[in-house]
């Protein structure tokens, strides 16, 4: 019996989508581009989020060494820093890689290079660069470096580069939180303004059919049965708003991309679209097919006052 009616509640579903062509066109296009304002959000994080994260991967600190500090010394402060929970990776540079380093950005500069062969020993000394996961937690890696400063009883440590960067990193993490946050608090209005906009229109597609649920209702359909075909028509809406979605992303993806990795070098939004199809299709699958029910529901028991 349970069988027979959800059998008939779908058949009239889709009875329903089909007669009503033009209306059902008409709300599908509606919520196609509640659909694209969603998935434009969820491109546009993905690419923030690329952005932010290769931006905070060019930042970093150096700890520099005095050139007499010894190398067990030097590794020794390595491998305590490598234990840090904020500390995403820590590279080791010798005394002799980084005057190889040093001849190399000075290669045209013969008078330097000259001065530097003329000296006894290296005049340069190891290296640490250090990367932290979050840019804000550079901090307190500098202030551990400091409580290290001193290893049997002598300074090691010449320099350690936050400190003359720390109003650049200090004013790079309010860039990054206050960006965060405006793409949320943007993000939240638009969805809304989307999702109340399908609401009305599909209250006005319902309403169309306002005459057929009051025959319904006089020949004794229960509420429940009245309103579960236009659940099911709306349930259509957002399964082919859905897929017509997917499918306009397609060209405009392909036309945004290579704008978009000639401004973040490394971000390829075409590989987000093409590695999280199913996912995001999937989403706004769910998103859509929500949409049209519930509104479907309200309006047929709120608006026609079943």
């Amino acid at each position: 019996m349970i069988f027979t009616k959800l059998k008939r509640v779908m058949k009239a579903g889709f009875v329903n989508f089909w007669r009503n062509g033009w209306v059902s066109l008409a709300a599908i296009l509606v919520v196609v581009i509640t659909l694209l304002t969603i998935g434009s959000l969820i491109f546009s994080k993905a690419v923030m989020e690329s952005a932010l994260n290769h931006i905070e991967d060019k930042v970093d600190i150096s700890v520099y060494f005095k050139n007499n500090a010894e190398e067990k010394d030097v590794l020794a402060i390595k491998d305590s820093v490598a234990k840090l929970s904020e500390v995403k990776s820590v590279e080791y540079v010798s005394a002799d890689k980084a005057l190889e380093d040093f001849k190399e950005r000075h290669k045209d500069n013969a008078t330097l290079l000259q001065s530097i062969e003329e000296l006894d020993k290296n005049p340069l000394g190891a290296a640490l660069n250090i990367k932290a996961k979050q840019i804000s937690q550079y901090g307190s890696v500098a202030k551990f470096l400091e409580s290290k400063n001193e290893l049997a009883g002598d300074s090691i440590i010449d320099k350690v580069n936050y400190f003359q960067n720390k109003k650049i990193i200090d004013r790079l993490t309010n860039i990054l939180d206050s960006a965060k946050k405006l793409g949320l608090i943007v993000s939240l209005v638009l969805v809304f303004v989307s999702i109340l906009v399908t609401f009305n229109t599909i209250r006005l597609a319902i309403y169309s059919s306002r005459d057929e649920i009051e025959v319904m209702r006089l020949v004794g359909a229960s509420n429940r049965f009245a309103s579960g075909p236009f659940i099911v028509e709306g349930a259509m809406y957002g399964f082919f708003s859905a897929l017509l979605a997917m499918i306009i992303f397609y060209p405009i993806i392909v036309w945004v991309d290579p704008k978009i990795a000639s401004v973040f070098s490394g971000v390829s939004l075409f590989r987000y679209y093409i590695d999280n199809f199913g996912q995001i299709f999937a989403i706004l699958l769910g998103i859509g097919i929500l949409i049209c029910s519930v509104s479907s529901l309200i309006a047929v028991r709120r608006y026609l006052k079943i």
